[in-house]
């Protein structure tokens, strides 16, 4: 198979390199700086056995490819806000054969939280969902950064909105081989809201910085427990944390990496980069729906959906705002 990465960054990057390290075909798919840097340097991953090259093809859509093969799998790795985009443009690209992408091949959606692969599925008849738990860094055009070691990242697969299949099999042989644990699980929805759970901290780190001191980790429980008292009153099962550490156990050590700079997660990434969005909207905001659907109060995480988006729009430094500000924002909901 193989392998369109649309969204060539910290995940999509990290995944493209370590297929295309381990013998896979890949094709990465970027856009503007990044795009020019992995096309004219290659794709630069930085990671524990030092950095490596990998000069793949590069491209802004699907047109330079013509038509698509049968045996090509496409993996949506942007951010969930600019998910439409890439669904309009992939979606009518034509496989060889006949017919479109959205007709016949398979899509995974590497994405945090779980509303980008809803999306696809309006769009795309073949979709999977991936539990993304890979710490990765994407700040400077053409460089990706992955700490893990061992392995590089755990990756549960599963066809959305449940289930598995050969495909998904395949697929998860295939990163087994490239330095990543993919387990096909039917209940893929558990472990992904589970992940959403972690990932309500990451507006907080983009506002405040890393979430090191005992203050502000107690702040993070506060906006979780938010969090999971909405997924218990909408019904929504997921993994317990005790589960999650026995999965993961030490498979992944985070190694310091030379020239790699301290910061934080994609949240923290996209205000480094001055994109001028995030997905604080489909992260706390994912929390805020629900919560106004079943009639649970969300303060907490409205309150950094709200910020995520104004620091985002605004352009503000990632991690400017004092805990102790936000604290008191808080206290005053």
């Amino acid at each position: 198979m193989r392998y369109i990465i649309i969204g060539a960054g910290a995940v999509g990057g990290t995944v493209g390199g370590r297929l295309a390290g381990s013998g896979h075909e890949v094709v990465l798919v970027a856009r503007g700086a990044h795009h020019a840097a992995l096309r004219d340097d290659g794709l630069r991953l930085r990671v524990p056995e030092g950095e490596l090259t990998y000069r793949l093809p590069v491209v802004d859509g699907p047109a330079p490819l013509g038509e698509l093969r049968e045996d090509d799998v496409l993996v949506l790795a942007v951010k969930t806000q600019d998910t439409e985009a890439a669904l309009e443009a992939w979606g009518p690209a034509p496989v060889e054969g006949g017919g479109t992408a959205a007709e016949r091949l398979p899509l995974l959606c590497a994405q945090n939280g779980v509303e980008g692969q809803r999306l696809a599925l309006r769009r795309f008849r073949h979709v999977y969902g991936v539990c993304v738990w890979l710490p990765a860094t994407f700040v400077e055009p053409g460089l990706v950064s992955a700490a893990g070691s061992p392995l590089t990242g755990i990756l549960h697969l599963g066809v959305y909105p449940h289930g598995t299949d050969e495909t998904a099999r395949q697929i998860a042989a295939d990163l087994e081989k490239s330095r990543f644990e993919a387990p096909v699980v039917p209940d893929l929805a558990r472990w992904q809201y589970a992940k959403l759970l972690a990932n309500l901290a990451n507006a907080v780190e983009a506002v405040t910085g890393p979430v090191e001191s005992e203050e502000a980790s107690a702040f993070v429980d506060r906006v979780q427990a938010e969090g999971a008292a909405v997924l218990d009153a909408a019904g929504i099962p997921y993994a317990s944390t005790e589960e999650q550490r026995a999965m993961r156990g030490d498979k992944i050590t985070l190694l310091p990496l030379d020239g790699t700079p301290r910061g934080g997660g994609s949240s923290w990434q996209s205000l480094t980069r001055g994109t001028g969005s995030i997905e604080a909207d489909y992260l706390n905001g994912e929390i805020t729906l629900l919560g106004r659907l079943h009639g649970i109060p969300t303060p907490l995480n409205e309150l950094l959906q709200h910020l995520a988006n104004t620091f985002a729009r605004e352009r503000r430094g990632a991690g400017s705002m004092p805990l102790v500000e936000l604290v008191r924002l808080a206290g005053e909901i």
